[in-house]
């Protein structure tokens, strides 16, 4: 029975990180507000009265650039 559990542990872990190595983190998009010119660095839209300025980045300052892959 022990033999049994292990082997259902090491498939649910080996599943666990076959999943993981195929998600990416989401990119970070400069916004720019309508009102003042504020600028905010997210990873999504902050709501009404916000409008994209550049993106998509890869780091939460909006620094370092990133190319999306096909299908996002």
């Amino acid at each position: 029975m022990f033999i049994r559990v292990a082997i259902a542990i090491l498939a649910c872990l080996l599943t666990i990180w076959a999943v993981r190595s195929f998600a990416a983190p989401a990119p970070w998009y400069l916004w720019q507000s309508r009102v003042d010119g504020h600028t905010l660095c997210l990873q999504y839209p902050p709501g009404e009265g916000w409008q994209l300025a550049a993106g998509p980045f890869r780091d939460a300052r909006c620094t370092r650039p990133t190319v999306l892959p096909e299908g996002r």
